[in-house]
Order: structure tokens, then sequence, then C-alpha cells
């Protein structure tokens, strides 16, 4: 027989290529065509093949018809298959001629998808493995990074869904990653429990189940800032059963997490994303507007008055009693109310008139009695909260009209001249409230006068007293 095989190859009836020779004959074409093949469902599949990450492959000593049975230098049938899937399932079939179920079994995660094969699920080697680029499996990483392996499957468009037929994308953008705080973390970093042993399927009723349970990820490397979140008003609300609460990924994102520390108007947007109402109010205002028209960093924004991580409930009255010291952040700061012609005694004209001093008063009592908090006048009463606007440009007539609106919310009985003895933010002078000044000036030289002489009288009192004794 051998004798018969020699001599038909002399006679050139059998020609023998090996693999090498064969498989640069096919990558004559399929590593520079631009064609694709078209399914029956209108799906198509790009007939291009990668030569260098063939070259590189585990597989690059078998020869192409090895896998693509069906072809050789002479016959190249056309095939028809009803979609994309239909052919990576067909294909697939071939691994197994090598990769026998007992080799496949030798590995925890291989065990777990032939469980899911025998109970009916369709496993295809490829969606791990690759195509044409497969990669050795050396020491558990298979590719040459395990971000390499993660995205063999989630740089393609698959999904998760959902009981109540939500769903989502699980493809992952490399661009994000790249140019996120995270780049030099390794997906299991985040996803642990994940690895090329053991991808765990977990089941969620609804998309924001999930959200809520990855962002608890975060705390793996950030829990200083989760045990400020334990305190805040967004975790009781959470903790509470409203799954809408914010967590962590709904601020900073997942896979595209950027430094957002400096970038006020990015902080201001993605508060936006659930507070938007009060946003609207808060673009408007004096704060807003130089934000958002200016670029101006000077202004607050949402965490210099809430903070970022253990915001607390602004509707009671604890938060209330705060606020003058919130305010006195920026407004007892001398280079910056400098810059836009602001007096810093706006803060020492409240702590020392009747609202500031009462409030003094109460909170000194509430720490040493454990009194109740008691509603005192603050800033926000009378300025408002997220709609604060510059009063420069109002007529002193309407300025004062609006005043008392405001004071009428404590003070019913309120005349229209009742604002006239508050001295508004002014320090008296000869310019603002001359009469109050001139008054203030002559109790400062009038009383130390009194208590020198006072002094001076009981001394010569006593000096009498002594000599006619």
């Amino acid at each position: 027989m051998f004798v018969v095989l020699m001599c038909l190859m002399l006679l050139g009836f059998i020609t023998t290529v090996d693999a090498g020779t064969l498989n640069d004959k096919c990558l004559s074409c399929h590593a520079e065509s631009s064609g694709h093949i078209e399914f029956a469902d209108g799906e198509k599949l790009p007939v291009k093949v990668d030569a260098e990450g063939f070259r590189n492959s585990v597989h690059s000593g078998l020869s192409c018809n090895d896998c693509h049975r069906e072809f050789n230098q002479k016959r190249h049938p056309e095939r028809r298959f009803r979609s994309r899937k239909q052919y990576r399932i067909k294909l697939a079939l071939v691994c197994r001629d090598c990769h026998s179920k007992e080799k496949l079994e030798t590995r925890k995660i291989h065990c777990q998808l032939l469980a899911q094969e025998a109970a009916g699920a369709v496993v295809v080697c490829t969606d791990c493995h690759g195509y044409h680029s497969v990669k050795p499996v050396r020491g558990g990483m298979l590719y040459e990074s395990e971000r390499k392996y993660c995205m063999s499957c989630h740089g393609y468009d698959i999904y998760k869904s959902f009981n109540h037929r939500e769903r989502i994308s699980l493809k992952v953008n490399t661009k994000y990653l790249d140019s996120s705080v995270h780049r030099l973390l390794n997906c299991s970093d985040c996803h642990y429990g994940f690895s090329t042993d053991e991808h765990p399927k977990r089941y969620f009723i609804r998309k924001r189940d999930l959200s809520v349970a990855l962002s608890e990820n975060c705390k793996r490397c950030h829990f200083d800032k989760y045990a400020k979140i334990l305190e805040s008003i967004h975790y009781k609300m959470l903790s509470q059963g409203n799954i809408n609460a914010p967590v962590c990924t709904d601020c900073h994102g997942y896979h595209n997490v950027v430094r957002i520390r400096r970038n006020r108007t990015l902080i201001v947007r993605r508060c936006r994303n659930c507070h938007g109402r009060i946003f609207e109010i808060y673009q408007n205002s004096v704060h807003g507007s130089a934000l958002l028209n200016e670029s101006n960093r000077d202004v607050p924004i949402c965490i210099d008055c809430h903070k970022a991580h253990d915001i607390k409930n602004p509707l009671t009255l604890d938060f209330h009693e705060l606020i003058p010291e919130i305010c006195s952040n920026c407004h007892s700061n001398g280079k910056i109310m400098a810059k836009y012609g602001i007096s810093t005694d706006v803060v020492k004209t409240y702590l020392s008139d009747f609202h500031g001093v009462t409030l003094g008063f109460y909170k000194k009592q509430r720490e040493e009695l454990y009194k109740p908090a008691r509603p005192i006048a603050v800033c926000t009463d009378c300025h408002g909260t997220h709609d604060i606007v510059s009063t420069r440009s109002v007529e002193p007539k309407v300025l004062k009209a609006k005043l008392v609106k405001r004071c009428r919310k404590c003070h019913k009985n309120a005349t229209e001249n009742f604002p006239d003895a508050w001295l508004s933010h002014y320090q008296p002078s000869l310019k603002k409230a001359p009469c109050v000044y001139v008054v203030g000036l002559v109790y400062r030289i009038f009383i130390p006068v009194l208590v020198v002489g006072l002094g001076l009288q009981i001394l010569l009192h006593v000096w009498r007293y002594a000599v006619n004794r």
C-alpha cells in the first residue's frame, strides 16, 4: 500500500502540504480579507484572521483544516447558517475532539459548565477562549493578563436579564478602564469571587439589586469612606428598604471612575441625577449661576454644605443649628470675600445679635442639660437655601417688603417697620446707623470713666476710714 501511495504521489495524483504551507495559503486571503459571512437572520461575521495572533497562539502548530475540516486547497464550500450563534455552536463542537470530557473535568470552572450543559444549556468554548488567538493556560491565568481573559467575553455585546423584564449590558469599554483611577487594578480586585476557575452565576430580582450589591465591593479598599456612609441619610434610607437611595457607584461610576474632587461642576451634576428639582433652583441662584456659567471655584457646591459621604438629614434641628457654622466657612474667609466686596462682618454681626446669641445659649443648655433643640432663626431662614440671590441690585423698598415677609414667619405680628430695629449685617458707623454708632462710642468712653471714678471713690473712702481711725 505504501508503494502504491508513493507512486501516486510521484505521478502527481496526490500532493502533500504541511500545516505551515497550508496555513500560509489560507492566511494569504484571510489575513487581508475585508469580507464577511452573512447569516439568514441578517447578522454578519468578518472572515479576517489575525495572522500574528494565530502564530502566537497555542494552536499555531495545527493546520487550518484541523478545525475547519470541510476546507482544503481544492475545496472551499459555501455553507448556510441561520444565525451567528448556530455557527459558533457548530465550530465549538470541534474542540471536543482534542479536549475530551475527562480533560475538561480537571478544571473546576469546566465542571460547572459541563453541569450546565447536562441540564440543557449550550456551552460554547470560544466564548471564553476565543478563536484563532487562543493562549495557553499557565498558573491559572488565561491570555497575557486577567483583563484580556475577561474581555474575551466582556468586550462583546452580552447582557444580563432580571425578573422584572430588565436587562443590562455587560460589555466593558476599555477606554473607560484606561482612563479610570482603577486602571492598575485587576478585574478580580473588585469582582472578587470571579477568576479563571470561578465564575459564579448570581441571581437578582431587579437591576437595582445588582447595583447595590456591587457597591459593597468598594469598602474593601475605601473602608474609611464606608464608615462615614454608615452615618449618612443615604445609608439610613437604604437600610430602611429604599433601594433607590444612592450608593457609591451612583456618584463615582463603575469602570469609568475618575477623580472628581477638583471637578466641582461634575460633582454638582452627579448630585443632579437624584436631586433634579434642587439643581434647577440652585443653577439660578447666585452660587449656582457663578459655578455653571462662570466656572467660579469659590462658590459653594453640594458637598461644601452637605458633605460627601457622611451626609446628614438637612430637615433636622441638629442640622439647622449647624448652618451658621457652614456659612461661615466661606463668609469668614477674608481672601475670598475681598474678591467680591463682601464684608466678613456678616458672621460676627449674626453671632452678636439677638438670634445668634440666643442660638448660642440654647446650644450650650442643650449640651449641658440635654434639652431638646428649638428652632432659632439662622442664615437660611432669611436668605434661603438653594435659591440664594444677590440683593445688591434690589431696591431698598422691595428688599424691606421681602424682609418683612421673612420676619413674619416667626414674628406673626411684625409691622412694616419691624426690620428697622435690625442693623442688617453692618457694623455701626457714621455712614451706617450713625446714631447707634455715636451712642456706642459714648458708652465706650463713659463706662471706663465711670468704672475708674467708682474705683477712685472706693480707694478714697478706704484711705479716709484708715486716717480717721
